[in-house]
């Protein structure tokens, strides 16, 4: 009977050791697949994006004034209409702007409808500057177009999936992440997914955020619009479907497990 007694402390050890080695093996990992910019050392690269400027589409929301030396001949061009937005899930907000319509147009007092979608923002400053010197309404005129919607959105296996507003309209894929709470440990970083409209065409491209080719991609900043899928591992998707099947297998096993060295110990 003493001899049982003795085997206690052996027993307790033994399963613990084989619940430690279990922990440690399903937490290993290639370190080379969680680290963004994997083996780049010190260097400098060029932006290879000529222009990063988006080009306005239907329904974006833009702020345009008019300035000129005389004050009180610009006012009538700057009376810009509160529009109020609102969708499924987000707060109802109102701003003072354009609304480009469906046919791609924005209705400017005195200006009448112009044409913005397709047009980036400076290519619709210089439409407008146009119409204002050959009508003659105001000598030096100076236009000013920003966007009021600029805005991206990141979804998938990060800590805070969301909307992004950007104000000074310029933001790139890390920075986006790193507003959205980064990546999980689960996110697969090799293959995330930027979805973008432009030209009435979806375009889909995967980025590798391992691989320091990120940095000089087209797609390393964002436009306006822009959505972030990032896509999470297998061992996320394994543990969210076998949790149910293998959390009661384990309660069970520890249970047995129990059991038996209770047994062997009497």
């Amino acid at each position: 009977m003493k001899s049982l007694k003795n085997k206690k402390p052996y027993a307790y050890n033994r399963l613990y050791t084989v619940l430690l080695l279990g922990v440690l093996f399903s937490a290993c990992t290639d370190m080379r697949k969680v680290v963004y910019l994997n083996n780049i050392s010190d260097t400098e690269i060029s932006n290879a994006v000529d222009n990063l400027e988006p080009v306005i589409q239907k329904n974006d929301l833009l702020s345009i004034t008019v300035s000129s030396p005389n004050a009180i001949a610009s006012q009538p061009f700057n009376t810009a209409v509160t529009v109020s937005t609102q969708s499924i899930g987000y707060t109802s907000t109102q701003a003072s702007g354009y609304l480009v319509d469906q046919d791609g147009f924005i209705d400017m007092p005195m200006l009448g409808r112009i044409k913005a979608a397709g047009l980036t923002k400076n290519g619709l400053k210089e439409s407008i500057t146009k119409i204002i010197v050959d009508n003659k309404f105001l000598l030096y005129p100076v236009v000013s177009v920003r966007y009021l919607n600029f805005k991206v959105t990141v979804l998938g296996e990060v800590a805070r999936p969301m909307v992004i507003n950007v104000p000074d309209e310029k933001i790139n894929i890390l920075e986006a992440l790193g507003f959205a709470g980064d990546m999980t440990i689960y996110a697969r970083r090799d293959n995330v997914t930027l979805v973008r409209e432009e030209k009435g065409k979806r375009i889909v491209k995967r980025l590798d955020l391992n691989s320091e080719k990120l940095l000089s991609s087209p797609f390393y900043y964002l436009k306006s619009n822009d959505i972030i899928y990032v896509e999470p591992n297998k061992a996320r998707v394994s543990a969210a479907s076998n949790t149910r099947n293998w959390l009661p297998a384990i309660l069970s096993g520890l249970s047995l497990a129990a059991v038996i060295i209770d047994r062997l110990t009497r």
